[in-house]
């Protein structure tokens, strides 16, 4: 699976707020076995397990589990990515999420459900709710918590006074600094809720809710050099996600033409055949670990039928399907979901 990356500038400001809250720079960088040098330009990319070690490092040092939690609180967007300016330029809440998820990839890669954007302004009778769709493994439910600690904290120092934040759900258990949530996010919370969603003051979602006027200019620069940001990271891309990219839309019609993809991305098929080689994987081994990985991700959200998964992962029968998934786990789908229950 492609190794995911991030931009260069949460780490060094995380580590600038470690360091300041007593934890050593340099065992900081040892541990995530990063340098100087990689954390000397916020738009570098660093591996989002670098960054994963250094927050285990400067909990560690610190014996402090809200660390990354309170430097979301006390730190800026716009000092760590050309994101955050845009954010802080756009007209509008549901303006700003569009850029949000937008430029998401510049912040860092994540994993979404296909078809989904991250964020979603949600409207329902009990309220106004911002939607994180981020998939997360159980050991990465830190992003969810501080996804909203951004909004809240974003939108207190800009809009001081205006009330923003209600109530918020969140998937994953208490944690163990729970007892900061009161003083820091200020709004009941639900734990082990069904998703993860941010309930917010509807008046945000009023077409008289405007942000600041007179930032057109601005948001132009800004959006103009992250355009240009995010076309190179998608060059840099490694040819598995690229092709990942063209699988997963048509899935379900079950054999996919290696000529076609290389016609898509605009590559011969022996120059593609070169680029996987160079990779050390085949055309057939990516679409078959994405369909393994998509099964998961369907029977695991437990929102549709072994049948309606193997129609979606282009399979012509449940069968052919349920054998395809003994060869990836050992188990039936059927087994699988009463093992893991």
């Amino acid at each position: 699976m492609t190794e995911q990356t991030m931009a260069a500038g949460f780490a060094s400001s995380f580590a600038d707020y470690a360091c300041d809250q007593g934890a050593n720079r340099d065992i900081l960088l040892a541990d995530s076995d990063l340098t100087e040098d990689d954390l000397s330009d916020q738009d570098n990319r660093i591996p989002v397990a670098a960054y994963q070690a250094m927050i285990g490092a400067a909990i560690k040092q610190t014996g402090d589990t809200a660390l990354l939690l309170r430097h979301t609180f006390e730190s800026r967007l716009e000092t760590m990515s050309v994101v955050g300016q845009i954010v802080h330029t756009s007209a509008s809440l549901r303006h700003s999420l569009g850029q949000l998820n937008r430029y998401l990839h510049l912040m860092g890669d994540v994993e979404l459900p296909p078809g989904s954007d991250r964020f979603e302004l949600q409207r329902r009778p009990d309220g106004l709710w911002i939607i994180d769709h981020l998939v997360l493994p159980p050991d990465m439910s830190f992003w969810s918590e501080i996804s909203f600690a951004r909004f809240i904290s974003e939108f207190r120092r800009s809009f001081p006074g205006t009330p923003f934040e209600i109530g918020m759900e969140v998937t994953y258990p208490p944690p163990p600094h729970m007892d900061q949530y009161p003083d820091l996010f200020r709004v009941p919370v639900q734990f082990n809720a069904c998703r993860n969603a941010l309930q917010i003051d509807p008046v945000w979602d009023s077409p008289e809710t405007q942000f600041e006027p007179g930032n057109e200019y601005a948001f132009g620069i800004f959006t103009r050099h992250a355009d240009e940001m995010l076309a190179k990271l998608q060059a840099d891309t490694s040819i598995r996600a690229q092709i990942e990219a063209r699988i997963l839309p048509r899935m379900h019609e079950g054999s996919i033409s290696m000529d076609k993809v290389a016609s898509d991305i605009a590559m011969s098929r022996q120059t593609l055949y070169r680029r996987l080689k160079d990779e050390g994987i085949t055309f057939a081994e990516i679409h078959d670990d994405l369909r393994q990985r998509m099964a998961m991700e369907y029977l695991e959200g437990k929102k549709v039928s072994v049948n309606e998964t193997a129609y979606l992962l282009g399979f012509s029968e449940a069968s052919s399907f349920v054998r395809a998934f003994k060869r990836w786990t050992g188990f039936s789908p059927t087994a699988y979901l009463n093992q893991a229950a």
